[in-house]
């Protein structure tokens, strides 16, 4: 008996350290080369840069850095305008953003390996590893003077798979579209997003779980902390912080070493400003209810599993190019291929987009009819973007990976994401 109790532990406690593992396929690291090497026009990747320098020149962006890349080479990686105009700091190519919602992805990619391993069915309740979310309950009725309100029971219990794809019927706090939820979980202390404060993932996503949804779980598609939830979930099928777990098992592997929830001190002065336009100028964005220097201050212990991430252009073109090659990058499989196929499935219907885009199990993803619609990329592009004005998409079909990197709130005149990615497009040329 004790020596089964001890291969248990020891099963428990090394499993996750084979999540990722050396495979027979070797698809190298990014590196540069010229455009034409790789099929990619360099007088139209060129229009590409004089389109971003145009708009930080006409105060439409304040800065940007870009970076395409064809067949694991990048023939595109500049930066452009100010990291801070204040300041008079300009935009480096290795300059790091607040990726926000970007975060998405790489935590639905730990979900996915701890899967692999056989830990959990997607579709097993939630409710089995963190008890809390047992016996949901639907939002019914509200009383806005005391906040009070009324539920009735859940028609199933909330699954892995409904977090994974925003069908869960939770909310979304601060930013959610229901000004009811939104003071439910500001009264009931729920973290949204990021934060300096002393609070852990796990604290928050308890009391979150108390909480009433949206609707029955798997009914809809409303954007939602599901991902926080699924951060901690890592943290209890692990026996890792959530931190640790990516920075062991994704980020180390890939050599993504700007890719963190806080920063350390050497790579803080590194850190993009978020900015605003006020009476025609570009300032810093005050704190609100959140504060913008949270990835390099404060308490440093919210592990945000749906924001809470920074990282440059390169590592996270890193991230994507693991997926362009099935799940792999430099000899080491995170995922194998046939996950993959799965994480780019349609999981959500109709639920999801339109005709034009699904959601799969981490991003959005491009339909036949996208396709022929135009300027999205070929059917099974894959994107996503952040809070704080971040884009990416891959293109499986073409094997492009294209990245914009900003940084603003408010009101702003930004048409650069739609131009880049119809221009990238436009700029394959073999």
């Amino acid at each position: 008996m004790k020596r089964t109790l001890f291969a248990v532990a020891f099963w428990m406690a090394t499993a996750s350290a084979f999540s990722q593992t050396p495979t027979l396929q070797s698809s190298p690291r990014l590196t540069e080369a010229d455009p034409s090497s790789v099929g990619m026009s360099a007088e139209r990747l060129d229009k590409i840069s004089k389109m971003l320098e145009g708009e930080v020149d006409a105060g439409n962006i304040p800065g940007a850095v870009a970076l395409v890349a064809k067949d694991g080479k990048i023939v595109l990686h500049e930066a452009f305008g100010m990291a801070n105009n204040a300041t008079g700091k300009a935009m480096q190519k290795n300059t790091i953003f607040r990726i926000a919602s970007q975060t998405k992805a790489i935590t639905s990619t730990a979900v996915m390996m701890l899967w692999e391993e056989g830990r959990f069915r997607l579709d097993d309740p939630i409710s089995k590893y963190i008890p809390a979310f047992k016996n949901p309950q639907i939002l019914s009725g509200f009383n806005y003077a005391d906040t009070s309100y009324t539920t009735v029971p859940a028609k199933s219990e909330i699954t892995i798979r409904h977090l994974l794809t925003h069908t869960s019927g939770l909310g979304y706090g601060v930013i959610d579209k229901d000004e009811r939820v939104k003071m439910i979980y500001q009264k009931a202390g729920v973290t949204d997003l990021f934060t300096t404060k002393s609070i852990t993932i796990g604290e928050s996503v308890r009391k979150l779980a108390k909480l009433p949804l949206h609707f029955n779980p798997g009914e809809q598609y409303s954007y939602s902390e599901g991902l926080d939830v699924l951060g901690y979930l890592v943290e209890v099928i692990s026996g890792q912080s959530f931190d640790e777990y990516l920075k062991d098992h994704i980020f180390a592997p890939l050599g993504m070493e700007d890719t963190w929830f806080y920063l350390p001190d050497s790579k803080a002065d590194r850190l993009v400003t978020v900015q605003q336009k006020v009476d025609g100028e570009w300032q810093q964005f005050p704190v609100t209810f959140y504060d913008t220097d949270y990835p390099k201050k404060g308490a440093r212990t919210f592990f945000s599993g749906g924001a809470g991430l920074s990282s440059t252009a390169e590592d996270y073109a890193t991230f994507l190019q693991m997926y362009l090659n099935g799940g792999e990058l430099n000899g080491v499989r995170l995922l194998s291929r046939t996950t993959v196929r799965s994480i780019m499935g349609n999981q959500t219907g109709e639920l999801f987009g339109g005709e034009n885009q699904y959601y799969g199990l981490a991003f959005g993803v491009v339909t036949a009819e996208g396709e022929a619609h135009g300027g999205m990329g070929s059917e099974g592009t894959f994107d996503w973007g952040g809070y704080f004005n971040t884009q990416y998409f891959a293109d499986p079909k073409e094997q492009v990976i294209g990245i914009l990197m900003k940084q603003t709130q408010g009101p702003v005149d930004d048409q650069t994401a739609w131009k880049f990615r119809q221009m990238v497009g436009a700029a394959i040329d073999d």
